[in-house]
């Protein structure tokens, strides 16, 4: 059984069978370009992602197991969709892995202001916003959950 509470505030319960269905009944809508979508773990009975929407991004839903822990989640930052999900199966996180599991690159308009928000939200800076010769600006951080976010824009 899996718990959702809705933009209005309301829970709405959902029994899911079969993971497969469960990962195509929630897409939010259907295009036809091709586009990753990140999946970061973060550790079992976790309640709290607040850093995400913190940090800007809108969170189309959430799913939460019948201790209100956090199922899975997806958000979205300016068009960018990624899934925050609780591990499970052989997949590791940050936190237990004791080290990195994989960079997220993300390009917008602005990288200062993106980082800012980032690290007023909770992050930690790794590498300050510098300009590289091979023409990109990037500044890194570490989420709460110990992903680490490289924020660019080529120049």
């Amino acid at each position: 059984m899996y718990y959702h509470w809705g933009n209005d505030g309301e829970k709405r319960i959902f029994e899911i069978l079969i993971f497969e269905q469960f990962e195509v009944f929630n897409m939010t809508e259907t295009d036809d370009k091709t586009h990753f979508a990140p999946e970061l773990h973060i550790p079992n009975g976790t309640f709290n992602i607040d850093f995400y929407t913190k940090f800007g991004a809108k969170e189309h839903f959430c799913f939460r197991n019948d201790d209100c822990s956090i199922h899975v989640a997806e958000l979205e930052i300016n068009g960018a969709i990624f899934h925050v999900h609780e591990t499970m199966r052989d997949a590791l996180e940050p936190i237990s892995a004791k080290g990195v599991t994989s960079v997220i690159g993300l390009f917008v308009p602005n990288v200062e202001e993106v980082m800012y928000k980032a690290i007023m939200a909770g992050a930690t800076e790794i590498n300050p916003v510098t300009d590289h010769d091979y023409g990109y600006r990037q500044g890194m951080f570490k989420d709460p959950f110990g992903h680490y976010w490289q924020i660019q824009k080529k120049i």
